[in-house]
């Protein structure tokens, strides 16, 4: 069957000569390379001892977090350009104490392993880990208040993200706010500026590189008002 819509597809584009027949063709064969190579990739029985004691005993377990983490180095030693992981469960409106415990402890170790492999095998000078969320929260408590059931609300003024490799500046705390962590009092980086230092980070500028759409040239990191490089964020 396959075999068929590939000599169809053929077919078409000798006879259309349409460049939209032949990328339909190069996304079905990478498609096909991807899901054949499946099976290798996720096959971690090969890994040393070493490597898995990196990133902890969940290493071993499919599906958890430091086993995701580890999936993600070996998918980037094989050339993928963009790997996503997700890790649930942060908005703690109450019972935080737990839950962010067992949350940082299932985070913790897949992160370092993942940072300490990809540095091991010089993958991590021109690979960027990001970690972070969409908002904070804030310091004060909400709820029942009582000392071991807290949680704590959404606080999208300030809150923190952390980036490693690929000519970050290693061990740098940028940003300050106030004594209560509600409002930005130095270096602010919104979101455009971050992406404008990733962008920065991959060689690009973020001023330059603009992209066509219904007729007005647009950017990545919006149009509406300047985007600034976090440059003390560089190595």
């Amino acid at each position: 069957m396959l075999d068929g819509v590939q000599a169809l597809n053929e077919q078409q584009a000798r006879a259309l000569r349409d460049p939209e027949t032949e990328t339909r063709i190069a996304q079905y064969e990478m498609a096909f390379r991807m899901q054949a190579s499946v099976p290798e990739l996720t096959d971690v029985s090969q890994e040393p001892e070493s490597v898995l004691k990196l990133y902890g005993d969940d290493a071993r377990k499919p599906g958890t977090f430091a086993a995701n983490c580890l999936l993600a180095r070996r998918m980037i030693e094989r050339g993928v350009r963009f790997v996503q992981i997700y890790h649930r469960r942060w908005d703690s409106h109450s019972d935080l104490p737990r839950q962010h415990r067992m949350q940082a402890e299932d985070t913790d170790q897949g992160c370092y392993g993942l940072i300490t492999d990809l540095m091991q095998r010089g993958l991590l000078e021109d690979t960027l880990v990001i970690w972070g969320g969409e908002f904070g929260r804030t310091v004060y408590s909400q709820g029942k208040l009582e000392e071991d059931t807290y949680g704590r609300d959404h606080h999208p003024r300030c809150y923190s993200i952390w980036l490693a490799g690929a000519g970050v500046r290693a061990g740098t705390v940028y940003g300050e706010t106030d004594d209560f962590s509600y409002n930005i009092t130095k270096d602010p980086v919104h979101q455009r500026d971050l992406h404008a230092t990733i962008l920065n980070l991959f060689g690009l500028d973020h001023n330059a590189f603009t992209f066509r759409h219904q007729g007005l040239d647009q950017k990545l990191v919006g149009v509406e008002k300047p985007a600034h490089v976090a440059n003390g964020l560089l190595a």
